[in-house]
């Protein structure tokens, strides 16, 4: 019995202990800490759900503590034995009509977020979208920048304030594209073109991962985000094109086969390459292009650019 009573009255402390060292944790939930448009709405999104639910959850757990607490069987209780009570209108309103009012709040919120958060919908902003076509593999991700004419492989650098529309198919099994304090996740997969708008409002690096099991290394699939300024941007592509690595159509095969890659870079893309790749598996049939997307597959010209600065080193890719 001591030793039962003992651990009852560690209880408290235990529980507060266990939220200390979560609190102590806060730093990896990324989607918490949003740096783009998306992001910052879904964790509205989040926060608000959990608000609704907290103001069921906490008093129903609460109550029912008390009610077993004060309804125990225990030799001199005085609570009120009823044992022919079975009916209390009032009752019955409260905890049916304030739960219903709770969750048709939280339906027409989620509605009204989810019809906002849609992936295919252009971002508000004053400058032109940048396109990005992304390619999951077996494991790793290829980047293409149509517009730019170069390609890389798990490594994604992005303009700040921009927003960036991103296009992304898989030429392996099907994965979802994330990048938590961006916004996301998005699947990707064989035969279909879906669409994704993000942004980044601060310069920083930024982590995006694959969050779908896709095989044994799957855990590896991951890419660095590097949000910077526009002119290191530009800087960026200007390295990139002249370095002597082109992506061609038996080097992209060669990148396809199942297996881990470190950061690569491609100084050039093959013309249409992403298109190839949605239509792959298709056997002459239409793709279907994912969320709202209307768009059929062209192929993209890659718009020549003048080289600035010196060629880029493979090892490097902070541009900071």
């Amino acid at each position: 019995m001591k030793k039962r009573t003992l651990v009852q009255a560690m209880l408290p402390f235990m529980m507060v202990a266990i939220i200390v060292l979560l609190a102590g944790c806060s730093h990896q939930a990324m989607v918490l800490d949003p740096k783009g448009p998306v992001g910052a709405e879904q964790k509205d999104l989040i926060v608000i759900s959990t608000i609704l639910c907290t103001v069921i959850l906490v008093p129903v757990l609460a109550l029912t503590a008390w009610i077993v607490w004060r309804y125990r069987d225990k030799e001199g209780n005085k609570a009120s034995y009823k044992p022919n009570w079975a009916h209390s209108t009032t009752l019955e309103i409260v905890w049916w009509s304030i739960p219903i009012i709770i969750i048709a709040a939280l339906a027409i919120i989620t509605i009204r977020y989810t019809h906002a958060l849609e992936p295919s919908k252009p971002l508000k902003s004053n400058k032109p979208p940048i396109t990005i076509q992304v390619t999951s593999l077996d494991w790793k991700w290829l980047f293409t920048y149509p517009e730019q004419g170069i390609a890389t492989v798990n490594y994604l650098q992005i303009p700040e304030d921009t927003p960036i529309k991103f296009e992304l198919t898989s030429d392996a099994p099907m994965n979802s594209f994330w990048v938590p304090q961006l916004g996301g996740q998005i699947y990707t997969m064989s035969g279909m073109k879906m669409t994704l708008y993000l942004q980044a409002d601060e310069i920083g690096h930024y982590f995006g991962t694959g969050a779908n099991f896709s095989g044994a290394h799957f855990a590896d699939m991951t890419f660095d985000v590097n949000a910077t300024s526009q002119s290191d941007f530009d800087a960026f592509v200007a390295k990139t094109k002249k370095v002597p690595t082109k992506l061609t159509m038996e080097s992209y095969e060669t990148l396809a086969k199942p297996g881990k890659s470190e950061v690569q870079y491609f100084s050039s893309v093959p013309d249409g390459l992403f298109e190839k790749i949605v239509t792959k598996y298709t056997n002459g049939q239409s793709i279907h292009s994912g969320h709202g997307s209307t768009e059929s597959v062209k192929e993209t010209s890659k718009p020549q650019a003048t080289d600035k600065n010196a060629p880029m080193n493979h090892n490097d890719h902070s541009h900071k």
